[in-house]
């Protein structure tokens, strides 16, 4: 039978709620991402945390918070406590991205969702796996193998691959097929065929300009705004698709040399920008063979300045700028600020370049028509003085005293609990005190032993006297003398960031100091808010850079990878809908858009089975090697072993023939190229090569062509039974393996 499968929704279906899914493979669950909004509503954790106990792993796919969000607070209030997987730039700019909600919430409200510490218990154990890096689990998840995929979206965004017993269930959200500035686009070719695929209908109803089309647009956009005098805010999310704008900004500067300024204004702009110089490896191969020949690293902004402070921002020159600040929905942060600051004035343009999240200001303000005045939170965190702050240290005092009385007695309940099991007034070692005034002085005075009474103080009964601890330093020596064990001059990440921490560093590159400085700071503080209604006179304009495949290649990119079962999450009812109803006719007959908390079986039909091959099978076969692996034909019996597992047998009986089988993937060019070496006149023709006078070879049903491989490959030769005929077919059959 095939490997069971179980999909079961947890948040994002039939909406653009985060993404949060499990996934069940044979009995072994996989949580697939763990997202979270801006609002930071607990309530939409409720499937979550009925389920979290019984996650075996979990897989984060995107480094933003509809992806991971929820990770912190699933780990210390859900009982979420399985090993994470992620891609390295998933793990840090993540990271990154919680802590700047964090703080950005911090600095406005009595945010206690989760803490700082909160989000390193929840990263520390995140085991990093490579791209493409294929990762066998053990335990529960024998047999199980896991493997992220480029998905093009956001930096070190993946697509999951899970296979077990041959069959690969792929999770692929948010993905984009096309190149950009920083990113590569998904590798289609790597997921043909799957058993089932898990994706998204986000965009299926939306299509989108050519890339260069856009970026035009964008950035004479802005320059307009500038020119006029008007500043430009682009809400931002942390460290996900700025990177992009970034390098456009930052590419057009360049070219224009624009007097302009431009502003990365987040909690964790700096330390942002130092990860991500150091991520190449990830991006583009654009980018890596620009700094393999010139040493150039795209990141190393000249036209950008990286500000973690809005007093900085305050203190800038006057003039025209342009600020990428976060958050992208404006439900708090810098960009919150700015826009309230902003917005008032009809010169400057806000700019957003995602679809924002539903409820929140920034999708509002996207509304068509947007409104004409919003109503807003203005919150700011003082420094406690006068009254509040005798009041708060009085109240400071009374908890620690009450602390440090509940502390002594517990402690006094442990002494007694203690001695009255160990006192023995039986025991003929314990002396009574309280009777005992004085003892005679029986050691001479010279010296010698003298018996010595501690008042108070009653020895255990497994001891004869006071006693005090005693190691004994038993080091082991060779012929070189002392051991050591390196391992004990080892420091410890834990120890590095402590210290980092003691002398107002920047916790191992985590966060910047400025923002170190706001989680050092200690003093007494309040929030205090105010409601205000703002009439928004600036322009607003969307543009989609969110970096996502759209309609017309999602539909394409379904076809082609042709999985045998669909399902399909994360998207509104109508987008859901409709990708539904074309996947049917023309990807697959079994697709499933299942409800929230709706549990979908979609175990494979193929009927797989585990076999052992028996040695005197394998004694008699003969294995040819085919590029990494090794294959070979053979026929057998089916029985059993002793523990009833099945088994192949040598046939009892001869074999009957099979037809000749011709094993391997000719690529007509490199064909084309071999055939010259050896002093065939070939050219391509409408398709085929044409070799020499009479030959004809033309590939047909190329699974590239044909929904990804539903058809067998064929390579047919044409020509009439002459010499060349038959040179060319023998060259033909050298580059594949007869069965």
């Amino acid at each position: 039978m095939g490997t069971s499968v179980q999909v079961t929704p947890l948040c994002g279906v039939y909406n653009e709620n985060p993404l949060s899914y499990l996934v069940s493979i044979d009995g072994f669950n996989f949580l697939i991402d763990c997202g979270w909004n801006d609002h930071f509503d607990p309530s939409l954790l409720q499937p979550l945390s009925r389920v979290a106990s019984t996650v075996d792993a979990v897989l984060l796919s995107h480094p933003d918070t509809l992806h991971l969000g929820a990770l912190p607070y699933a780990a210390k209030h859900l009982g979420l406590a399985a090993p994470v997987f992620s891609t390295e730039p998933v793990y840090r700019l993540g990271l990154l991205t919680m802590y700047d909600q964090y703080l950005s919430r911090k600095q406005v409200s009595e945010f206690d969702l989760f803490t700082l510490d909160d989000i390193d218990s929840a990263f520390q154990n995140v085991t990093r796996l490579t791209n493409a890096q294929h990762h066998h689990l053990t335990g529960k998840g024998e047999g199980i193998v896991i493997s992220p995929h480029v998905a093009g979206h956001l930096l070190g965004g993946t697509v999951w691959k899970i296979t077990k017993d041959g069959e690969d269930v792929i999770y692929a959200v948010d993905f984009n097929h096309r190149k950009e500035k920083h990113l590569n686009g998904i590798n289609q070719s790597s997921f043909v065929r799957p058993a089932v695929l898990i994706t998204d209908a986000y965009n299926a109803l939306n299509n989108q300009p050519y890339r260069r089309q856009k970026d035009r647009e964008f950035t004479e956009t802005i320059k307009k705004t500038l020119r006029s005098q008007g500043n430009v805010l682009l809400p931002v999310d942390t460290a996900g698709r700025v990177l992009e704008l970034l390098q456009i900004l930052e590419s057009c500067w360049n070219e224009e040399s624009l007097p302009f300024p431009i502003y990365f204004l987040t909690y964790v702009a700096s330390s942002t920008i130092d990860y991500v110089k150091s991520f190449l490896e990830w991006m583009s191969d654009a980018m890596a063979k620009s700094f393999e020949t010139t040493r150039d690293n795209a990141f190393i902004l000249k036209r950008v300045k990286l500000l973690v402070n809005k007093s900085e921002l305050d203190n800038a020159p006057e003039g025209p700028k342009v600020v990428l600040a976060s958050m992208a929905s404006l439900e708090a942060g810098f960009s919150h600020d700015i826009f309230v600051e902003w917005a008032t004035d009809a010169k400057n343009l806000v700019l957003f370049t995602e679809r924002a999240q539903f409820g929140t200001l920034a999708r509002m303000l996207q509304a068509d028509p947007p409104p004409k005045a919003v109503k807003v939170t203005m919150s700011k965190r003082i420094p406690l003085v006068g009254e509040e702050l005798i009041a708060y240290e009085e109240e400071q005092n009374r908890i620690k005293k009450e602390e440090a009385l509940k502390a002594s007695l517990i402690k006094e309940e442990e002494l007694k609990a203690s001695h009255g099991a160990d006192v023995s007034m039986s025991d003929p070692l314990v002396i009574d005190t309280s009777n005992a005034k004085s003892l005679p002085d029986v050691a001479p005075r010279g010296g010698g032993c003298r018996d010595i009474l501690i008042d108070g103080f009653t020895p255990p009964s497994t001891s004869v006297a006071p006693m005090f601890p005693f190691y004994e330093n038993n080091s082991e020596w060779d012929d070189f003398g002392e051991v050591i064990n390196p391992d004990d001059y080892v420091i410890k990440d834990e120890d590095m960031n402590q210290g980092a921490m003691l002398v107002g560093g920047d916790m191992d590159g985590k966060i910047d100091e400025a923002s170190a400085s706001l989680i050092l700071d200690s003093r007494p503080s309040k929030v205090v808010s105010s409601e205000l209604t703002v009439p928004v006179k600036c322009s607003l304009i969307y543009m989609d850079f969110e970096g996502r495949s759209d309609a017309r290649s999602v539909k394409s990119i379904l076809s082609h990878m042709a999985p045998l079962k669909l399902v399909l999450v994360h998207g509104t009812a109508e987008a859901t809908e409709h990708l539904k109803q074309h996947c049917l006719k023309h990807v697959c007959p079994h697709v499933y858009a299942p409800q929230l908390e709706e549990t979908i079986d979609v175990t494979s039909d193929l009927c797989a089975y585990k076999v052992q091959l028996s040695e005197k099978l394998m004694s008699n076969i003969i294995f040819k090697k085919l590029g990494e692996n090794e294959i070979a034909w053979f026929d057998s019996d089916v029985g059993k072993t002793e523990d009833e597992m099945l088994t192949l047998l040598p046939c009892s009986t001869p074999a009957p023939p099979h037809k000749p089988i011709l094993v391997g993937d000719l690529k007509m060019a490199d064909f084309k190229q071999f055939l010259a070496d050896n002093g065939v006149q070939v050219e391509f023709a409408g398709g085929a090569l044409r070799c020499g006078e009479y030959v004809t070879i033309r590939k047909v049903g190329d699974a590239s062509h044909k929904g990804g491989g539903a058809g067998s490959q064929q390579i047919v030769i044409e020509g009439p039974a002459c010499e060349d005929y038959y040179k060319i077919r023998e060259y033909l059959y050298s580059h594949f393996y007869l069965l």
